[in-house]
């Protein structure tokens, strides 16, 4: 599967929203790994910061998808209320312990070896 075009004149926002809506529906991903996808490795915390703003998009972002390379949903509190992350990934199959995805290693959705560039 190919990736997102990524041209110059999109942002980097944009560039990660194209890659996040790529992330199966039962698998997640990390910030770093998205990051680095993109060129912009050690950039994790922007992709955290687009990930915030995914929630002001027209179309879907599953941005409940996208965790930190340990697998925690350090995100949740972006969610207007701090369980709906982890119910989501729970309604995709995932089972979560106090904020932690169990079984990471096997659902964990890398797009540098996932997609071709």
């Amino acid at each position: 599967m190919a990736g997102p075009s990524k041209p110059a004149s999109q942002s980097f926002f944009e560039n990660v929203f194209d890659v996040v809506r790529l992330i199966p529906h039962g698998r997640v991903s990390s910030y770093g790994a998205i990051a680095e996808y993109l060129g912009s490795r050690g950039s994790a915390r922007m992709v955290g910061w687009a990930m915030n703003a995914s929630h002001t998009q027209v179309t879907n972002i599953p941005a409940h998808r996208v965790v930190n390379r340990n697998g925690l949903l350090s995100g949740k509190h972006h969610f207007g209320n701090p369980v709906i992350m982890q119910q989501l990934l729970e309604n995709e199959g995932l089972k979560i312990i106090e904020d932690q995805i169990i079984g990471f290693e096997k659902v964990f959705w890398n797009p540098v070896k996932e997609l071709q560039m």
